[in-house]
C-alpha cells in the first residue's frame, strides 16, 4: 500500500462523508487521525479503524476554533510524529434567503467551512515543510462553482472561498512539495441531504445521488497518485456542474 504508514487527519471524520474518507485511508494503510467536533462518533469511527486492522486517533476539533485546532495538531504530531495528509472536510449547511439571513448565521457557515479550511490548513504547514512533501485536499462543493441550487448564499459563498484558497495555497507551497487540491461534490446521499425534496435527482444527469465512497475515491487518487496534480478542483457531482 503506497500510503502505509503515512499520518493523515481527517477533520469532520465521523461522519458522512468524512466517515468514509476516514475509512478509505485507513484501508490505504494511514494511520488516521480523526477529528470531529462529537467525540462519540470519531470515536466510533476510530474503533471501526482499529477493528480493521489500522491505527486511529479520534480527537475532538471544532475547527472555527484556532486553540482546539492547534491542538488537534499539536496530539497529532505528538502521537505519530509527522503529518503527511490534511483533509478539510469538516462542514455545514447553510440555508434561507439574504434578505432574512441573521448575521450570525453568515458568520457561523462562513467560520466553520472558510475560516476552519485557513485554520487547519495553517496548523500544518510547518510540519508538512520540514518533511519536504505533504497533500492537503479541501472539499469544496458543486455550489461553489455554480451557486447554490437549495444552499443558502453564505454556504455557496464559502464554498467558492475554498475553491480559490485552494488554488491560491497550491501556488504558495508548491516549491515545498506540498500538493493542495480539493474534490468538489454535487448532492451526496447523506443525512445532510434528506430535508432536500426528492426532485433534486432530476437536476443529476446520472439519475442519482452520489454515494460517500465516491467522493473518498476521488481524495484517495489525490493523496495516493496526485505527484504531478496541484490547485485541481476535481467534480464528483454526476454531471450536475460540468467545465
Amino acid at each position: 500500500m503506497e500510503l502505509a504508514d503515512k499520518v493523515a487527519v481527517v477533520t469532520g471524520g465521523g461522519r458522512g462523508i468524512g466517515k468514509a474518507i476516514s475509512l478509505a485511508l485507513a484501508k490505504e494503510g494511514c494511520h488516521v487521525v480523526v477529528g470531529d467536533v462529537d467525540m462519540v462518533l470519531a470515536k466510533e469511527i476510530a474503533q471501526e479503524i482499529g477493528e480493521l486492522g489500522g491505527q486511529a486517533l479520534p480527537v475532538k476539533c471544532d475547527v472555527s476554533n484556532r486553540g482546539e485546532v492547534r491542538e488537534m495538531v499539536r496530539i497529532a504530531l505528538e502521537k505519530f510524529n509527522r503529518l503527511d495528509i490534511l483533509v478539510n472536510n469538516a462542514g455545514t449547511m447553510g440555508v434561507g434567503k439574504t434578505e432574512d439571513m441573521p448575521e450570525e448565521e453568515w458568520d457561523r457557515v462562513l467560520d466553520i467551512n472558510l475560516k476552519g479550511v485557513f485554520l487547519c490548513s495553517q496548523a500544518v504547514i510547518k510540519s508538512m515543510k520540514k518533511n519536504g512533501r505533504g497533500r492537503i485536499i479541501n472539499i469544496a462543493s458543486s455550489a461553489g462553482k455554480m451557486g447554490g441550487v437549495i444552499a443558502g448564499i453564505n454556504y455557496s459563498v464559502s464554498k467558492a472561498g475554498v475553491i480559490l484558497f485552494t488554488i491560491s495555497l497550491a501556488k504558495e507551497l508548491a516549491s515545498h512539495g506540498i500538493n493542495v487540491n480539493a474534490v468538489a461534490p454535487g448532492f451526496v446521499d447523506t443525512a445532510l441531504v434528506e430535508s432536500f425534496p426528492k426532485s433534486i435527482v432530476e437536476k443529476i444527469p446520472l439519475g442519482r445521488l452520489g454515494r460517500p465512497e465516491e467522493i473518498a475515491k476521488a481524495v484517495v487518487f489525490l493523496a495516493k497518485d496526485g505527484d504531478y496534480i496541484t490547485g485541481e478542483i476535481i467534480d464528483v457531482n454526476g454531471g450536475m456542474f460540468m467545465d
